[in-house]
């Protein structure tokens, strides 16, 4: 499908690795000029380096910590205009409600919910003047079915979707569009990590770890990082334009509700 993006500018938020990264790819197969960004400038590079010679596509590689003011700016200063915003950031690590002090918490929010709401109202006025925008903001799918050890991270991607929702209707009319992908359990370092450390906690090889948490899951695996990229290009697309303030759940048909 041409999701008709083709020569659109896309702004894509921690996308050296992951599921940042796999957005990135897949906008970029789309035609759009690329920013990549990320902290690790050698990770980033080789990331901007691979999208390039894998599409075809023009991709500048940011290095800045998008939860800063300076980031943001350096971000947005590598193009002249954003038409496709993706917000997305790593989230605080497994932790105990009672050892997340106000510092923790504080930065927990900027990161989560603060970071993408500046970014949004940096680029959201120029998009409603175009006649076309599209952001989406990468939460998690423990906004619908919290994990104990995640309380900040869902707590600061929760209000971030309570924030926006009201923003997302009120720009509609505009062909400006604002949604939710939520990723369940995905093939990535952060997954890798916590296996790794739930192995060790246990005592068991990192094999059996992983073929437990595939087991619970309805589609028996774990996503990939392209086939998630693949949803938010489509929800960037052109033909995305009447789908707005939702959040897709992407987990394998992990949560077992109806709505």
């Amino acid at each position: 499908m041409d999701l008709g993006i083709a020569g659109r500018t896309a702004i894509v938020c921690a996308s050296s690795r992951g599921l940042g990264k796999g957005c990135a790819f897949e906008l970029a197969k789309a035609g759009c000029t690329l920013v990549v960004n990320g902290r690790d400038k050698t990770a980033l590079e080789e990331t901007a380096h691979e999208i390039e010679a894998g599409t075809g596509t023009k991709v500048i590689p940011v290095t800045a910590d998008v939860g800063t003011r300076e980031g943001q700016a350096k971000i947005l200063s590598a193009v002249p205009q954003v038409d496709i915003l993706v917000n997305n950031n790593g989230g605080p690590p497994y932790r105990d409600f009672r050892q997340v002090d106000r510092e923790a918490q504080l930065a927990g929010l900027i990161n989560n919910m603060v970071s993408p709401i500046e970014l949004i109202q940096a680029v959201i006025d120029k998009m409603v003047e175009r006649r076309f925008g599209r952001i989406v903001n990468i939460t998690s799918g423990s906004i619908k079915a919290p994990i104990a050890g995640l309380d900040l991270s869902s707590g600061a991607r929760l209000g971030l979707t309570g924030f926006l929702a009201g923003v997302a209707r009120s720009v509609a009319h505009a062909n400006v569009t604002i949604n939710f992908l939520l990723p369940g359990s995905f093939d990535t370092r952060r997954l890798n990590d916590g296996l790794v450390k739930a192995a060790e906690a246990q005592g068991v090889g990192i094999d059996k770890i992983r073929a437990e948490e595939e087991a619970a899951i309805p589609a028996k695996r774990f996503g990939t990082p392209r086939e998630f990229g693949k949803a938010c290009a489509f929800l960037c697309s052109a033909h995305a334009g009447y789908i707005t303030g939702q959040n897709l759940l992407i987990d394998g048909g992990a949560y077992p509700g109806v709505m």
